[in-house]
């Protein structure tokens, strides 16, 4: 029953709403609020600020959630230890992973089904903002994010490979007036005078482009924004604009004769990783996949692919990637 009241307590913080968090552990609404006040009783504490309606916590119950946090991952944990001691490990990875690399996570999960087939996955797209705050509060297990500009002290830090950005386009044609005087790349100025279809200024992606085109002293114009990978290809497909995505994704999309990647100079890069917790001990499935992770290439998989790319729209595109 402890350990019951305990997930009560964590998914109504996550909820911040009695009858959702009830919905949620498939239990009643009273039967949710009296564990919770069995739990206050048994502590001899006060956890929840009651009204009408859920008002938040008080400061007993914040440090109690976050108490409660770690021992629902520690319990996760032993139940993993428990299946790795029956030879298969069980449980569920919970996998969070930023916009932009949502397309090449099957290149994680498929090798984590093939090695541990009863593992159950789950993956959700969020910010890299959203990662960090999830796995200090043991909401996730690894992250697929950023590795620069951020205090990553308290995880464990795994380099996956390194995004560098592209300009996609339909009809190379269409760059014959913004095109580099070599042929080979085109300037963020240049970039910026092209009808661009962007992720939205939310995102660190797209943060990180507006970093890029202001270092540039270029104002770009941006036609369209959207939070999904898919339509920036899309748009360049079938509306005739142009976008700037990471090369990891080159493999993924079908670069027919007419879609051509070109590199951007000067160039920009960041490097793209696997976050958990640091831990003592790590849990077993953590363990598990970071060490399934090391034995991956990716950064050299997406290097290659996309000099395939960019030899097929131009043979010396391909310099920038050799």
């Amino acid at each position: 029953m402890f350990i019951r009241q305990l997930e009560y307590l964590v998914t109504l913080a996550r909820e911040r709403h009695f009858a959702r968090a009830a919905e949620a552990c498939c239990v009643s609404q009273p039967a949710l609020s009296a564990a919770i006040r069995h739990l206050e009783e048994e502590l001899g504490v006060s956890i929840v600020e009651r009204g009408q309606r859920f008002l938040g916590f008080t400061e007993d119950g914040e440090r109690i959630l976050g108490w409660a946090r770690q021992a629902l991952a520690a319990w996760d944990g032993l139940k993993q230890e428990a299946s790795i001691s029956r030879t298969r490990l069980t449980g569920t990875l919970r996998l969070g992973a930023i916009p932009t690399t949502m397309p090449i996570v099957s290149l994680l999960t498929g090798p984590y089904w093939a090695e541990y087939p009863d593992l159950h996955q789950m993956v959700q797209s969020l910010s890299n903002e959203d990662i960090v705050r999830r796995l200090d509060n043991f909401e996730l297990d690894i992250g697929v994010t950023y590795l620069e500009e951020q205090n990553l002290t308290r995880f464990r830090v795994l380099p996956l490979y390194r995004e560098r950005y592209v300009l996609l386009a339909r009809d190379a044609t269409l760059l014959d007036k913004s095109q580099s005087d070599d042929g080979k790349t085109i300037t963020w100025r240049e970039a910026a005078r092209l009808p661009l279809c962007l992720l939205t200024r939310n995102m660190q992606n797209r943060r990180i482009i507006d970093a890029a085109f202001r270092k540039a002293g270029a104002h770009p114009r941006v036609v369209v924004e959207t939070d999904s990978v898919f339509a920036l290809y899309s748009n360049v497909r079938c509306a005739e604009m142009f976008s700037i995505l990471p090369h990891s994704l080159l493999s993924l999309f079908e670069m027919r004769e007419e879609l051509t990647a070109i590199a951007l100079t000067p160039e920009l890069n960041r490097a793209i990783g696997l976050l958990a917790l640091d831990n003592d001990p790590v849990s077993p499935i953590v363990s598990a996949i970071w060490a399934v992770t090391q034995r991956l290439n990716l950064g050299a998989k997406f290097d290659f692919l996309a000099e395939a790319d960019l030899q097929t729209s131009d043979p010396l595109l391909a310099q920038r990637f050799s």
